[in-house]
């Protein structure tokens, strides 16, 4: 699953805003109540770090945790599942200058379901349209937030 967005403001502002921790539960879905409960759970989270995220989603409240697998400022961080409800999920945040006031933040999303056959049925009838959502809901507010402090300056 694949995200993009263009951004109004620089390269690097995006980058750090996208890795902190307090805007992104600021950005997430409010009725999730996500919030970091471990590891890195204010400021921003950098190479190596893992952030275990609580959040309800279907009516369950859970936990995921994930660590900084890959970390190259101010291009692409990768976050990988390492303990959660997934068999496996990788998201990479890619980021492009497109001029000095201008970024292109592309999402990439790559999770697998529990459960086997069920699960897969399950990504196929709910979880990619709700992932898509939830990422794309967020991104929308990060730029929203990210152009309304650039204009701001």
């Amino acid at each position: 699953m694949v995200t993009e967005i263009t951004i109004q403001a620089p390269i690097e502002k995006c980058y750090d805003y996208a890795r902190d921790i307090d805007v992104h539960t600021q950005t997430v879905w409010k009725h999730t109540r996500e919030r970091a409960v471990s590891g890195v759970t204010s400021g921003k989270i950098g190479a190596g770090d893992t952030v275990t995220f609580q959040a309800t989603h279907f009516g369950i409240r859970q936990k995921l945790t994930s660590r900084i697998v890959q970390y190259e400022r101010p291009h692409i961080f990768v976050d990988q599942m390492v303990k959660g409800a997934f068999q496996s999920m990788r998201h990479e945040h890619h980021f492009s200058r497109i001029d000095d006031q201008t970024t292109c933040m592309r999402d990439t999303l790559k999770f697998e379901a529990p459960l086997g056959i069920l699960g897969r049925l399950a990504e196929r009838l709910v979880l990619k349209k709700y992932m898509y959502a939830f990422v794309h809901s967020r991104n929308t507010k990060l730029k929203a937030l990210l152009e309304q402090m650039n204009e701001q300056v």
